[in-house]
């Protein structure tokens, strides 16, 4: 049934809201600022076209979360069909002037997002909603349409994967 309240302003207005969320979203999916941005813009223009699909009373946060993940798959099975590869960027410098803490963060900064780039899709998909966005399990399971303990796992194992890739596999007790 088409939504006649969101063919008013309400619903540009709430995607604008949503934009910095959805732009975090889309980065850390992507793992680039230029990919990320590409998504964001794909996925807001798909979202006007097909506004009158989305049901007032539900969450157009998780809808613009599941049409950027969709819209992602789709990219990365084209970029795999074209035997595209996505490169590694560096991370965008933060401004700061202090130096050595500038550099201490930069460097920290760049290998999470290292290491958020080498896990597999599933699990950086639920480490971004739950950990970037501050969803709860229940809400990334209703984007993701995965039962909360799918999505438990998968944060487990994506936490253990960062740890160990962030710090080594020292067995340095962190658990």
């Amino acid at each position: 049934m088409p939504n006649s309240n969101a063919t008013g302003g309400r619903f540009e207005q709430e995607l604008v809201a949503l934009l910095p969320r959805l732009r975090r979203f889309a980065r850390a999916l992507a793992g680039s600022v230029h990919d990320g941005d590409d998504l964001v813009q794909s996925a807001l223009t798909k979202a006007l076209v097909n506004k009158q699909n989305w049901k007032e009373g539900t969450r157009l946060d998780s809808w613009m979360y599941r049409i950027i993940q969709n819209h992602w798959i789709d990219t990365v099975r084209a970029r795999r069909l074209r035997g595209d590869t996505i490169p590694l960027e560096s991370v965008e410098g933060s401004g700061a002037t202090d130096g050595q803490r500038a550099a201490e963060a930069a460097l920290s900064v760049q290998r999470l997002v290292e290491g958020m780039k080498g896990l597999p899709e599933e699990q950086r998909v639920v480490l971004a909603l739950v950990s970037l966005e501050g969803l709860s399990y229940a809400e990334a399971a209703e984007v993701l349409e995965v039962p909360i303990g799918t999505v438990m796992s998968r944060l487990a194992r994506a936490r253990a994967a960062l740890s160990k890739f962030v710090f080594g596999s020292t067995g340095g007790g962190h658990d």
